[in-house]
């Protein structure tokens, strides 16, 4: 069978127009070089050079295959260099959700900016999912990596969770909510009011977290007549329907006719986390990496 060393013996042989010049550009003896291009040659029951007193000439088996040799030879590197682009998670797809209160905005914006930069073959198809809907996609296989909001009350074995970064909560009213004119407000001041995110027993996340900040100050928040644990609760709060208690980075897609409030609670502090499969392969696990060197 025909080496790659053989082939690109025969190039080098024919680009530099001798067997001495090639023997030295390949930092071999010349001697070896010649039992190689015998055993090519044997190969083929050909032979590729008219060995002559002052240089080798390609026959015409050797003209009809050196483009040949050439291709073959880029192709293998081609070849090689992608898969150690892959096999070192510098090529490839990736699948990432994130959920309505993670807006890929900001910071986390430009950390996917940054990486995608840095990784330019590499690209990348983005979904809105709920945080149990992301899991479950992970699980699946169907997705590969997930952005959202801890706590996570269901957990699956075969995925890792790993937190990024912490954002304040602020209280989110309508621009016309007594609360909205003031400077701080307090969990406290929240007793009476309709909040437009209440938790699902089965399901963490924001909501969830609303919940226990409530109860930790002494009461469980009261449901609005219209809930809802998406984006549009930023409409409803604009609305008057009810409150909620959002993350600082949801002022980036605030709409106008909405009030962000800092709160004066210790603990009001939220967590996104990225999740993704444990035996997930190189690509990922450098996406992750990436991430969590932002700090």
């Amino acid at each position: 069978m025909i080496s790659t060393r053989q082939l690109r013996y025969f190039v080098e042989i024919a680009d530099s127009g001798s067997f001495s010049a090639a023997a030295e550009r390949l930092y071999i003896a010349q001697s070896a070089l010649s039992r190689q291009i015998k055993a090519l040659e044997d190969l083929l029951e050909t032979p590729l050079f008219e060995r002559t007193a002052r240089q080798p000439r390609l026959t015409t088996a050797g003209e009809a295959f050196l483009p040949r040799a050439r291709s073959l030879l880029s192709e293998l590197e081609k070849a090689s260099r992608m898969a150690h682009e892959i096999g070192n998670g510098l090529r490839g797809s990736l699948r990432l959700s994130h959920s309505s209160t993670v807006p890929l905005t900001g910071h986390l914006l430009a950390r996917l900016s940054r990486y995608l930069q840095d990784n330019p073959k590499v690209s990348m198809e983005i979904a809105q999912q709920s945080s149990e809907a992301q899991l479950e996609e992970l699980v699946e296989g169907r997705l590969e990596l997930g952005l959202l909001r801890l706590p996570v009350l269901r957990q699956h074995e075969a995925l890792c969770i790993e937190p990024l970064f912490e954002e304040p909560l602020l209280l989110a009213v309508a621009s016309d909510h007594p609360l909205a004119s003031t400077a701080t407000a307090s969990l406290a001041q929240l007793r009476e009011e309709a909040f437009i995110s209440i938790p699902h027993r089965q399901r963490g996340g924001l909501s969830y977290l609303s919940a226990q900040l409530c109860m930790q100050a002494g009461f469980f928040p009261k449901a609005a007549r219209v809930v809802s644990r998406k984006t549009t609760q930023l409409q409803l709060i604009q609305a008057g329907f009810g409150v909620a208690l959002l993350p600082r980075c949801m002022k980036d897609i605030a709409p106008t006719g909405l009030t962000l409030v800092p709160l004066v609670d210790e603990g009001c502090t939220s967590t996104v986390a990225v999740a993704y499969r444990r035996d997930a392969g190189p690509l990922v696990q450098q996406f992750v990496k990436h991430l969590c060197a932002q700090g």
